[in-house]
């Protein structure tokens, strides 16, 4: 299993989304089967937009959620339809497996999700080539398989998709499924950036920051740190917040690194929970707080973070 870090491309942060109620009381109203069609195509290029975007993953959910209220139906429904209508159809079969993986109106079932995404990736299904590559570098539905994500990120490069692209530099600079190749990897993060993939920015940042595939330079990296922050990217406002913190590319200002944790927090990134936790602990920049500091710690914690888990350990037993 490869790390997850807050700039990795493949991360994605698996938080519920409140599924918003439908606006309208006349869901039962009938609808016409050429129109759940008509939907079903909508929400699955929709998908594969925002994931060429570089969304993060619960922004994505989000705006599905909404298209859905939008059009005065609800995901039982359409869930309802794809399990009865149109499996030979690959757009069908990618969101009834978006269904099974995220728990949509049913128990989540990763061993079918990666069923159905490979089933639909194997019809050429860009979004279905791009979740089952995650699942295969994660593991998820079945055992890892890094040449296989490896393949599908290939052929979605090719197909000129920027979340292809992205993920491809990060099987490059990892060594997923192929040979470490840091300049290569820079490249891939690079073309993904120039088509506007904030993950792929972030990533590009954190090769400015570290010197992967490239000279290191500080002034490049927060720049595109801060790129990726304007674009709405709760990494990338974490990551300008660690700018900000530690002086990188830019003056050190403690106050403004203390709201950005605090925003990136508010839009469900949970590494800013360690390092707002680690603020209120040192007295870095701001009233030192030890209350404060387990409490963030804590939900940090409870998102797995191991170091956060050491930390209240330590917090507590002293």
């Amino acid at each position: 299993m490869f790390d997850k870090t807050e700039r990795e491309l493949y991360y994605f942060n698996k938080m519920n989304i409140k599924e918003i109620e439908p606006t309208t009381q006349n869901i039962n109203e009938r609808i016409f089967e050429e129109d759940l069609s008509i939907m079903v195509d909508e929400v699955v290029n929709l998908i594969l937009k925002e994931l060429n975007k570089g969304r993060d993953e619960n922004v994505r959910k989000q705006i599905v959620f909404d298209y859905v209220n939008k059009h005065k139906t609800n995901p039982q429904e359409i869930y309802n339809w794809l399990i009865n209508n149109n499996q030979h159809n690959s757009n069908s079969i990618f969101l009834l497996g978006y269904f099974n993986y995220h728990g949509i109106d049913i128990n989540t079932d990763m061993s079918k999700a990666y069923e159905l995404y490979q089933k639909a990736a194997e019809l050429e299904n860009g979004a279905a080539q791009f979740e089952l590559a995650n699942m295969c570098i994660d593991g998820e539905g079945s055992e890892s398989d890094y040449e296989k994500a490896f393949e599908l990120t290939k052929k979605l490069a090719k197909k000129e998709c920027s979340c292809g692209m992205n993920l491809l530099g990060y099987c490059y600079e990892k060594g997923v499924g192929t040979d470490v190749n840091k300049q290569i990897a820079f490249e891939l993060f690079q073309k993904a950036a120039d088509l506007g993939n904030i993950r792929g920015i972030n990533n590009i940042a954190y090769c400015y920051e570290k010197g992967i595939g490239t000279s290191v330079n500080k002034k490049k990296a927060f720049e595109s740190y801060q790129r990726a922050a304007d674009l709405g990217s709760a990494n990338g406002i974490n990551s300008l917040g660690i700018c900000y913190e530690d002086g990188i590319g830019v003056d050190v200002d403690k106050q403004t690194a203390f709201k950005l944790y605090q925003k990136a927090i508010n839009m469900g990134n949970h590494f800013a929970l360690y390092n707002l936790a680690l603020m209120y602990e040192c007295g870095n920049g701001i009233e030192k707080n030890v209350g404060q500091a387990i409490y963030w710690y804590e939900k940090s914690a409870e998102q797995g973070d191991l170091d956060a888990q050491n930390k209240l350990e330590t917090l507590k037993t002293n």
